[in-house]
């Protein structure tokens, strides 16, 4: 089969969640015999052109915008789908799996693609098909109700709203011919907010990437001066960070440990000012073989995120590194968190219940690594790279067939 994967960002350009995902996937079809392209973008017109990256086949187009416009040009970016549209009727490919196109790419491509491809797969991995940004209505936080009202999404996007968004993009999904989400509680929410069909299919991870060797793992710890300290590792979506800080407060009165802090600088501010006093260490933005050792060298991993979190990829990473888990109870994270079996879960408004969990494995290391061992276990059977590229195929197979 010729495949094209269509994705807003991609390595190296950008290492976030969901371009991580298709770039697995992505390499995994390649290694099953298949001929993969990627069609992505860049902000600079330096970068744009054709490359490669590990193998793959990656063509960049050149898109930056004011964010105000998102709400328009999200469903229509017009010089990037024409070089889409050029980019297909050359490669003229069996199947075109989309992504994340809700930036920069834009929605018009999957109608696109159906003129030039035999068959057209869509796979959500956030909200952004019905939301203007974060799920965290009153409705949701209380009562996981993720139906969401032409008001809820005036009240986000104020003077961003565009009344035909949500509508032109179901006339747009129309034109897949299979469409998947990354957790149940996204299909459900999709269901929700109406778009229909939607199949559930987790994203899965190679957990041989994520062992690292003790020399490594001491090499990290020296780097950021954490000695024998206890590590809770915070990364991810860093929305959390006011009650991480709550959180990291009241558990600082009982048991001393670091709170180790991995994401860009730009988004750590406001932490910084409300944690002072408090033992934490700020990575900056990690990839590659430092974001493996920060797994490894830390003891319990957060994911706490105060909103809709499909199915955060750092809960996936810290489980493939053997390590307990606390996440939210709001979105997919339930689905790969068993409570009380590999972590434990918890209301990320409740900063309390965090310190509490928190504790409870710090004080009882024999439970915290049985917790790990029980995750890693999972993701091995569950959630592993393997399978989940096999059923993307099945998929992709039975399409065509």
């Amino acid at each position: 089969m010729k495949i094209v994967f269509l994705q807003d960002d991609f390595p190296p350009t950008s290492f976030g969640g969901a371009g991580i995902s298709t770039y697995e996937l992505a390499k995994g079809v390649q290694k099953a015999g298949h001929e993969v392209f990627v069609i992505t973008t860049v902000r600079n017109e330096s970068e744009a052109g054709k490359s490669e990256y590990d193998g793959l086949t990656v063509y960049k187009i050149a898109s930056d915008y004011d964010g105000r416009w998102r709400a328009w040009v999200s469903l229509y970016n017009r010089p990037v789908v024409r070089q889409v549209e050029a980019l297909l009727r050359h490669i003229r490919p069996d199947v075109v799996h989309v992504n994340n196109v809700h930036n920069y790419l834009s929605y018009h491509c999957i109608k696109i693609a159906k003129r030039y491809a035999k068959e057209v797969v869509w796979t959500a991995r956030d909200a952004m098909a019905f939301s203007y940004g974060k799920l965290c209505t009153k409705r949701y936080l209380g009562h996981l109700d993720a139906r969401l009202t032409w008001r809820d999404n005036i009240r986000q996007a104020k003077l961003r709203y565009n009344p035909l968004r949500n509508f032109c993009i179901k006339k747009y999904l129309a034109y897949a011919d299979k469409r998947f989400a990354v957790s149940d509680a996204l299909s459900q929410a999709l269901e929700q907010n109406g778009i229909h069909h939607v199949t559930t299919l987790h994203t899965g991870i190679d957990v041989d990437e994520w062992q690292a060797s003790d020399d490594v793992v001491a090499t990290f710890r020296k780097k950021y001066d954490l000695g024998s300290k206890k590590v809770i590792l915070f990364g991810g979506r860093l929305g959390a960070g006011v009650q991480v800080v709550r959180a990291m407060q009241l558990l600082a009165r009982v048991e001393p440990t670091v709170l180790l802090v991995m994401g860009r600088e730009e988004n750590t501010e406001r932490m910084k000012t409300e944690s002072i006093g408090l033992d934490v260490v700020y990575t900056g933005w990690l990839a590659g073989e430092e974001k493996i050792a920060a797994y490894n060298a830390s003891d319990i991993v957060w994911v706490p995120s105060p909103y809709f979190d499909a199915f955060p990829r750092s809960a996936l990473e810290a489980s493939a590194s053997g390590k307990p888990v606390i996440v939210t109870n709001y979105g997919g994270a339930p689905e790969l968190v068993r409570d009380g079996e590999t972590g434990y879960v918890v209301n990320p408004l409740h900063p309390q219940e965090i310190a509490d969990k928190t504790l409870d494995l710090l004080q009882h290391p024999g439970k915290a690594a049985a917790f790990g061992r029980a995750g890693l276990g999972r993701v091995k059977k569950d959630f592993n790279l393997d399978d989940y590229v096999a059923r993307y195929l099945t998929q992709y197979q039975a399409l065509l067939g």
